[in-house]
């Protein structure tokens, strides 16, 4: 029952962003134009360490962009209605779920977008794919889980922005530090204990979003 509800409410949220292109066409234009003026700045003076930085940062403020319309966008009366016909778990995990599509659509482009225009410093190339994969789950439920947070609050972008920050900040840099690793390194030594500890933080975050979430579901 609570994988045809979330199966359904995916296919939902897949049809509304077919449907409202422009969203997910100004998520894309400002993904291309930031590391296009990026470019621009740094041109060919970049070391794989600032290209492995500014990776990560981008896609930061792209993921904070495209995820924190997850509940904003919708009306109390559209929330009323789900609260009849699905289950808190259900709406939270195809949030999460869908939100994870969308971050591993972004987080490919921008990697090659990267590519194209400041090369590739990448060594391991199976590492930095695992990196977004870890990146994408992680920003998507964390953001998730604060979108529904400010959602119920005015200026919710805002709060949006102070809540997930603090949180998303050591996420971060633990991340950047294996794909740091795929850069420097052509194998995966020194990056195995990080790898354990996103995917802790990524399963605790979303256990939390299914057992915390009812309870704000129902405010």
């Amino acid at each position: 029952m609570l994988i045809r509800e979330i199966q359904t409410l995916v296919s939902k949220e897949i049809r509304l962003e077919l449907k409202q292109k422009y969203v997910i066409n100004g998520i894309m234009l400002y993904l291309i134009s930031t590391i296009f003026v990026t470019f621009l700045a740094f041109e060919n003076a970049i070391t794989p360490e600032t290209w492995n930085s500014l990776f990560w940062i981008i896609l930061l403020f792209v993921a904070v962009n495209g995820i924190s319309k997850s509940f904003i966008q919708e009306s109390p009366a559209r929330h009323i209605y789900y609260y009849t016909v699905a289950s808190p778990q259900a709406i939270v995990l195809s949030k999460i779920l869908y939100n994870l599509f969308l971050m591993a659509l972004l987080s490919g482009l921008s990697f090659l977008f990267f590519i194209l225009m400041m090369g590739d410093p990448v060594a391991n190339l199976p590492l930095f794919l695992l990196a977004l994969l870890l990146g994408s789950m992680g920003l998507s439920s964390v953001l998730t889980m604060v979108a529904a947070i400010a959602s119920r609050a005015s200026q919710n972008f805002s709060l949006m922005a102070i809540l997930s920050f603090p949180i998303i900040l050591p996420f971060l840099g633990t991340l950047m530090k294996i794909s740091q690793g795929a850069i420097t390194l052509s194998g995966w030594e020194g990056t195995a204990s990080f790898i354990v500890i996103l995917l802790t933080i990524n399963l605790s975050v979303i256990l939390l979003a299914v057992i915390l979430f009812p309870y704000l579901w129902k405010d």
